[in-house]
């Protein structure tokens, strides 16, 4: 380049509008790992036995409304992580559930 000729100057940047409120923001500022190891942005709560807060200290096989609600659709019993039940309890369902499918009162699905 000669020194006569002259560079036009870089266009500049709109500036960027504020989020709106409530709204997430995707900054590149520092982030926590969400990892095992790290803690993502909250932890959820912690699920409570319905059984212990109902003070019902036996599950029987003959509670079919109970026992119905911590079973799928298909008869497949669901987790104690899925549904928040202590492990007692959760024994006792095991239990109960069981009986029931012996006793043809709950399918085998």
């Amino acid at each position: 380049m000669e020194n006569n000729e002259q560079i036009p100057p870089k266009p500049q940047e709109a500036p960027r509008p504020a989020p709106a409120a409530g709204a997430p923001s995707y900054s590149s500022g520092p982030r926590r790992p969400s990892g095992p190891g790290g803690r993502g942005r909250f932890a959820p709560r912690r699920k409570v036995c319905r059984l212990c807060a109902e003070h019902i200290d036996l599950v029987d096989y003959k509670q079919s409304q109970i026992l119905k609600t911590f079973c799928t659709d298909t008869g497949k019993m669901l987790s104690r992580r899925i549904t928040g039940a202590c492990a007692k309890h959760q024994r006792q369902i095991m239990r109960a559930v069981k009986i029931n499918r012996n006793l043809s009162l709950m399918p085998y699905n």
